[in-house]
């Protein structure tokens, strides 16, 4: 049976040595407690959690899947208990305001528990998942009654939540949705309509499921500015138990994640409650939106940490064949996988997309902590930083994350294609990651689009400082003249790419959608290509000074130089791709697609 090993040794690392988040707590109103002693003992229990209760229900939620029946889900074997353990360890209250029952930690201490929870089965890490982005909304736009009837309870855990965007007719296009909601009287509303696609939108694993749901009201406006945000209850508080016309329609049937249930949902004039102005619902999802697209980069990180993991084990212990330079184990028949160059090739790319997609998710959940409680230039600063990396870290990451586990499939070979070693599973709930919350081209469109061009590149120049004061700083360090030389010369041309494709633009708009993926995929690696040069400091120092463990020092220096001389390259060709234009896209007839 595959297993789940939590990387504590590289998330201290990471949070620790590269990220300082000592002195990013100190430097926050509220987190004098976030000290590296109660991060490390926070982060063992979550260990635990993860690899001895949820890792093994795994394979058994793929294996059984949900089930409907009248209306009503069940999960699979097991999924319900370890929840009621998950609720009992406080860990839904983790980085949730005191006010409403939660234990106040920032949210940068939450991600560190749901990496290793979405890592060991991420299949079930989306029912608490969905409910901290409902808990965000909730927070940020819901009012005094509101919180305190529904934000103490999913806070606790007690009650899990869903968004509800999707209809059948409209995904990323939500102009078009259809949900209804009229006024009554005592100032609710009732809902009508279907959505689908909703994850963990029926189940048994908690007492309650709050819906925030996007519908229309009577007079709204067309379009994206007639949408409103609703909260709406499965069961209504003041009557527990009892039917709010809410109703799971059917179960999706998928290529993976079936340990989680994607429902269609029916409202029957069910009865909802009006969160934000009328008509900004909108504006107030986002708050969800951005949630889970920093949600659904993590799912990246995990398949790529699973898949390597598991990986690895294999190739260690696979023999197969000879090593090209002689007998590498001569008393065996043959010598293990991990000798041959193709195969190290595969475990490297993997080991360095963790690594590195770890280092950026910490950093966006360090900005996170900055946006909720800093203020002034420093807040302002953060929250454009973030817009700016939030498409970057969900597109980019999940893209290489697919690429992961599928090299984790191709390095066990036949046994790959088999259920019993996981692999497979590893690449079907992968598959998803890069249509959630956005696909890899809407995502690419927001960031070259609405986040630069828009903004005539100034996001782009705040990260480019960054890096070029980074670059600067390690200037007349002739050991890190390896990372430095090729960063400042990628920081300059991501610029340049930027203004020519931007010019373009002017001309012709299909030229920001023809260069947007590749431009998005030249910023992702350009983006771990800085976190990689900053480990690589860190790693270099330690390793002159004698401290620590060595031999991790070294292994994470001999990343960096792989992720530099292998996959960084990559950026070339992109290059050459995004600046090729519209014309080799647009210019065919659609009558001319034959077949």
């Amino acid at each position: 049976m595959p297993e789940y090993k939590a990387p504590l040794r590289d998330m201290s690392f990471v949070l620790n040595e590269v990220l300082q988040s000592e002195a990013h707590y100190s430097n926050l109103p509220g987190c004098e407690e976030a000290t590296p002693d109660m991060l490390s003992a926070i982060m063992e229990e979550g260990a635990k959690f993860a690899e001895r209760v949820l890792s093994p229900l795994n394979q058994v939620g793929d294996q059984q899947g949900c089930t409907w029946n009248d209306g009503q889900v069940t999960t699979p074997e097991g999924f319900k208990e370890a929840y009621q353990q998950f609720v009992e360890g406080g860990w839904p209250s983790l980085s949730h305001e005191t006010e409403y029952g939660g234990q106040g930690l920032p949210e940068s201490v939450g991600i560190v528990i749901n990496e290793m929870v979405g890592t060991a089965n991420w299949s079930w890490s989306m029912y608490p998942g969905l409910s901290h982005g409902a808990m965000n909304t909730l927070g940020a736009h819901g009012t005094e009654e509101q919180k305190e009837t529904y934000l103490t309870k999913l806070v606790s855990g007690e009650w899990t939540g869903t968004m509800c965007l999707t209809e059948p007719h409209c995904g990323t296009d939500l102009g078009m949705l259809r949900t209804k909601a009229e006024p009554q009287a005592d100032g609710s509303y009732k809902i009508s309509g279907t959505k689908i696609f909703i994850s963990a939108g029926e189940h048994d694993m908690a007492d309650n499921i709050v819906h925030i749901v996007l519908a229309r009201l009577p007079d709204a406006p067309e379009g994206t500015k007639g949408i409103s945000l609703f909260i709406v209850p499965k069961h209504l508080p003041e009557a527990p138990g009892a039917d709010n016309g809410v109703s799971c329609g059917s179960l999706e049937h998928k290529m993976g994640i079936h340990g989680n249930a994607t429902c269609v949902m029916n409202f029957d004039n069910a009865t909802g409650y009006l969160i934000g102005p009328a008509n900004k619902g909108l504006n107030c999802m986002f708050t969800f939106m951005n949630t889970a697209r920093l949600g659904t980069a993590l799912q990246g990180l995990a398949h790529a940490e699973w898949g390597f993991q598991n990986s690895l084990e294999y190739a260690k212990e696979r023999l197969q064949m000879r090593a090209l330079n002689g007998p590498a184990c001569p008393e065996k028949a043959a010598d293990p996988i991990i000798v041959h160059p193709e195969v190290r090739k595969m475990l490297l790319t993997q080991k360095a997309f963790a690594e590195a997609g770890r280092a950026l998710i910490y950093y966006c959940a360090q900005l996170v902590d900055k946006v909720k409680l800093a203020e002034g230039e420093e807040q302002a600063q953060a929250d454009a930083q973030l817009a700016f990396l939030t498409p970057i870290a969900k597109a980019f990451l999940t893209e290489v994350g697919f690429e992961s586990a599928n090299h984790g499939l191709q390095i066990f070979g036949g046994h790959g294609f088999i259920a019993e070693w996981g692999m497979e599973q590893n690449v079907r709930d992968s598959r998803i990651s890069m249509l959630y919350e956005g696909t890899t081209q809407i995502q690419a469109l927001d960031l070259l689009g609405r986040k630069v061009l828009m903004t005539q590149g100034e996001s782009l120049k705040g990260f480019t400082k960054i890096m070029h004061k980074f670059c600067q700083a390690e200037s007349d360090c002739t050991e890190m003249s390896e990372f430095i030389k090729p960063l400042v010369e990628l920081n300059k041309e991501w610029g340049e790419l930027t203004m020519k494709i931007g010019m373009k633009a002017m001309q012709n708009r299909d030229e920001v959608g023809a260069a947007s993926v590749d431009y998005l995929m030249y910023s992702g690696y350009v983006v771990l290509g800085y976190f990689w040069a900053r480990m690589a400091k860190v790693a270099q120092e330690k390793l002159a000074s004698g401290e620590g463990d060595q031999a991790f020092y070294q292994a994470k220096l001999t990343t960096a130089r792989f992720y530099f001389e292998r996959i960084l390259p990559r950026t070339r060709s992109l290059a050459v791709t995004m600046q090729s234009g519209s014309d080799n896209l647009m210019a065919m007839d659609q009558e001319d697609f034959i077949f």
